[in-house]
């Protein structure tokens, strides 16, 4: 975090506002988050209702939130996701519950709520927690802080948190008792459709650079989930089959002018059913299967970085978070706002990987709120009408955030805010236009000073992530070079070779993407970055050609009739 003089083509020359509000393809599982919301958060609200204590709702709300979390992980990690998910929730909790006790003193529980949205920020990008990170449980610990509480009553909130919170977890599990299998074969159908749009372009045609990145990071991704699958019992042979199908995948990338993408889409069609998995072609390329899958040992036995070494990188990110989001509070009291934790919220979802895209979320945000305050003032009449209409609402607009939110942030705004709006009036009637004028200048107050914060506190690490990503490739590329300089390479070497080289690519290319978003920074390594890619994928595409003469060989048919 220092001044330069800015670089050339900085970033603050294309915060432009093309594309920002474009709509997206709804991801393929957009109904799950939205139906385990539902589930989540209706029968906790509903018995708070019949007992006369929706005031309450807050606290059941922390858990039942939960249930948002880790669709996209095989069914053993989620559980284990999940269960920290709803243990950081608590903890959160826990904290703003306590001081919101001890002191009513606004400065310092803005303070207090910057902090935790910053631990909160740095822990979900460390662990890669996934959709939707840090908001939920930064929206949750804010709006805690400024709710009335004593000591004594703390205890009781947080079992009423965890209670949700344990109705969330067995939500999110029980799609396993239908398909057990669905979010590895879902993350081997994106990786196989990923290498065939790259094949459409024979490694050459428009946007193939595009297209290679997107199919080596949906391998990598699909990679992740299938290594994270139990090695033995009754889901191994399953685990094993769809593996071969991302090799296929790896192998397309590299060579896909050798590819047929329609032969990739119709093994990515056949797993989105619960039948079989599919084999790969006839067998021939299939007869070196477990000398493909050597490196996989490895790649288990591999252990992650240290959390305090994968915090390290988000120094500047939690910094931006703790200062954006503690002058946003500070602003709205300055305004006289009485809820500042909605500026302090808006702040803490603005923070994305660089300044290009926190500035597009800024857009985002903004756009969704105020077009959300306007579907408020349409629907307060309505849920004024009686309490179960106003929690039926709620249940509703949770849905349909969910449901929107992969077209865009903002349309997924849309929904967000008159939800919380709404949940407010749980513990008692709230005058709509004041609701609203708040919401509104909240929501332009955080968003401002949270950009400002993001331009202010700079990332000049970001350079230094390229060169470090740089040089692995480039070190990954010469431990592949030296294997196929051997005259007859060991499988496990090749395979394993291939493997770190295919990551280490796929680690450069997001780490430059995100160092091109940043801005006030030394000239970024743009040259090296190009012939470290170049480079790269020629030795990737050799290893591949070395892999399908041995199995030509081994097979006795011809090299050009392998085919991925």
């Amino acid at each position: 975090m220092s001044s330069a003089t800015p670089t050339p083509g900085t970033p603050l020359r294309r915060l432009s506002l093309a594309g920002v509000l474009r709509l997206r393809r709804p991801s393929e599982i957009w109904f799950k988050p939205a139906l385990s919301s539902v589930a989540a958060i209706a029968p906790p609200n509903l018995t708070l209702l019949a007992l006369g204590r929706l005031d309450l709702a807050m606290y059941t709300m922390a858990g039942s939130l939960c249930a948002l979390y880790a669709h996209n992980r095989p069914y053993a990690a989620r559980a284990r996701t999940l269960a920290w998910v709803v243990l950081g929730m608590l903890g959160g909790l826990a904290v703003a519950l306590v001081t919101a006790s001890l002191t009513r003193d606004a400065v310092v529980l803005v303070a207090v709520g910057a902090l935790l949205a910053a631990a909160q920020k740095a822990l979900s990008d460390a662990t890669r927690l996934g959709p939707p990170g840090n908001v939920v449980l930064t929206f949750i610990s804010s709006a805690a802080l400024f709710a009335p509480q004593t000591l004594g009553q703390v205890p009781g909130h947080l079992a009423l948190g965890a209670a949700a919170g344990a109705w969330a977890w067995l939500v999110g599990m029980a799609p396993a008792l239908l398909r057990p299998h669905g979010p590895e074969r879902r993350a081997t159908a994106h990786a196989l459709n990923a290498a065939a749009a790259y094949a459409d372009t024979r490694g050459t045609g428009d946007g193939h650079a595009q297209a290679r990145a997107a199919g080596y990071a949906a391998v990598q991704a699909a990679w992740q989930t299938l290594l994270s699958l139990p090695v033995s019992g009754a889901r191994a042979a399953t685990r094993h089959a769809l593996e071969r199908l991302v090799v296929r995948a790896e192998v397309a990338l590299a060579a896909p002018a050798d590819t047929d993408p329609e032969q990739l889409r119709g093994w990515a069609r056949a797993l989105r059913g619960g039948g079989r998995v599919p084999r790969t072609a006839d067998l021939r390329a299939d007869a070196s299967d477990n000398e493909e899958l050597l490196g996989v040992d490895a790649e288990l036995a591999a252990r992650p970085a240290p959390l305090w070494r994968r915090l390290g990188p988000l120094t500047p990110i939690a910094a931006r978070t703790v200062l954006g989001c503690a002058l946003a509070g500070y602003a709205s009291l300055a305004l006289g706002i009485g809820r500042p934790y909605w500026a302090l919220v808006t702040a803490a979802a603005l923070y994305q990987a660089n300044l290009s895209l926190t500035w597009s979320r800024a857009v985002q945000r903004v756009v969704g709120n105020l077009a959300g305050v306007l579907l408020f003032a349409a629907l307060a009449p309505l849920a004024h009408a009686g309490q179960i209409l106003l929690v039926l609402i709620c249940v509703a607009l949770n849905f349909g955030a969910e449901a929107l939110i992969t077209r865009n942030y903002w349309l997924g705004s849309v929904c967000v805010t008159p939800m919380a709006l709404l949940i407010t009036e749980f513990a008692g009637y709230q005058k709509p236009g004041e609701l609203m004028t708040e919401r509104v200048v909240d929501t332009l107050v955080g968003a401002l000073v949270g950009f400002l914060a993001a331009v202010v506190v700079t990332n000049r690490r970001a350079g230094d992530h390229v060169e470090q990503a740089v040089a692995a490739a480039d070190r990954a590329r010469e431990r592949a070079a030296r294997v196929l300089a051997e005259p007859e390479p060991s499988p496990a070497a090749l395979e394993g070779a291939r493997r770190v080289l295919a990551a280490a690519l796929t680690d450069l290319r997001a780490t430059a993407d995100a160092a091109a978003g940043e801005w006030w920074q030394r000239a970024l390594p743009q040259e090296r970055v190009v012939l470290a890619e170049q480079a790269g994928h020629r030795t990737l595409a050799a290893t591949v050609r070395r892999r399908a003469a041995r199995t030509a060989r081994d097979t006795g048919t011809r090299t050009e009739d392998v085919r991925p």
